[in-house]
């Protein structure tokens, strides 16, 4: 039995942070960061039965041409994937009267749906990146036994490329889920290997009045290539929802409008534009 300390609920029965009961959510999940990105999601639903919000954590669940989707928005970083992935699983998966994990456990389907920046020339602005791999550089997945589903591999290559210093902890890399991106990907959007910072500033290069311990990481980042594999873009979450989701028994994959190239220095003209294409994109995917 999960005690009252561990699984939080509250006085209605929903989950503490994300405010949400078993019957309020579907099997196939959007997540946004931006909690405004919900609705601009949701306007095109054909209805919306449910909407609710506890802090930055915003969910709307409707039907679109007939599928019934949820939307939430996440916030930024991985701190906050750790509450949303870890409480939508307790919604499915842990009978929440007994507070027992069920005998029979239900995987759900979860797109993110975010903008990056993309750190190679031939991936220019307004293009789509699909996550095929995604690089852990926060610390947060390492509290979990993740040996099973990492790719060792990838990360040693890493660690000596880029001569990453351990005493930030031990980068991780997961795979993205095969039957979504088998179900999503096509010739629209570029297959990415995706940084996963745990910072805005500092973790990812940005130097303001403070100095950072590595000040060409970013350009070893650019170069880094295992087995053509290159690092295409960076963010604060993709990494964290494809390790919790594997470790959960959830399909996770994680799309990426890019609205800026550092390698050239452009930024996208309607960066609002290409952000709502991928919207389109994405649900036509899912309903087929």
């Amino acid at each position: 039995m999960i005690q009252n300390s561990e699984l939080i609920l509250n006085p209605d029965g929903s989950l503490y942070h994300i405010n949400l009961k078993p019957e309020n959510i579907a099997q196939d999940i959007i997540f946004v960061g931006d909690q405004e990105r919900v609705s601009k999601i949701t306007d095109r639903f054909d209805s919306i039965e449910f909407t609710t919000q506890k802090r930055e954590f915003k969910t709307q669940t409707g039907s679109y041409k007939g599928k019934r989707l949820t939307v939430i928005s996440t916030g930024i970083g991985p701190d906050n994937i750790d509450i949303v992935l870890n409480e939508l699983d307790a919604l499915v998966n842990i009978d929440l009267t007994t507070r027992k994990a069920k005998e029979k456990l239900t995987a759900l389907n979860i797109v993110r749906i975010g903008t990056s920046g993309s750190l190679q020339e031939d991936i220019p602005v307004d293009s789509f990146v699909m996550s095929e791999y995604a690089i852990g550089l926060d610390n947060m997945l390492r509290s979990y036994l993740i040996d099973d589903v990492s790719e060792h591999d990838i990360e040693a290559a890493f660690i000596q490329q880029t001569d990453w210093d351990l005493k930030k902890g031990r980068p991780y890399v997961i795979k993205c889920s095969e039957s979504l991106s088998n179900k999503i990907f096509s010739d629209k959007m570029h297959k990415g290997f995706t940084g996963t910072a745990g910072g805005f500033y500092g973790p990812q290069g940005r130097i303001l009045r403070l100095d950072i311990q590595d000040k060409d990481l970013n350009n070893k980042m650019d170069n880094f290539n295992f087995k053509g594999t290159r690092m295409t873009n960076l963010e604060m979450e993709t990494a964290a929802i494809y390790g919790l989701g594997k470790l959960l028994g959830h399909n996770c994959l994680s799309l990426n409008a890019i609205i800026a190239n550092r390698a050239t220095g452009n930024f996208s003209s309607n960066p609002y534009q290409v952000v709502e294409d991928l919207i389109d994109y994405t649900l036509e995917k899912l309903i087929q």
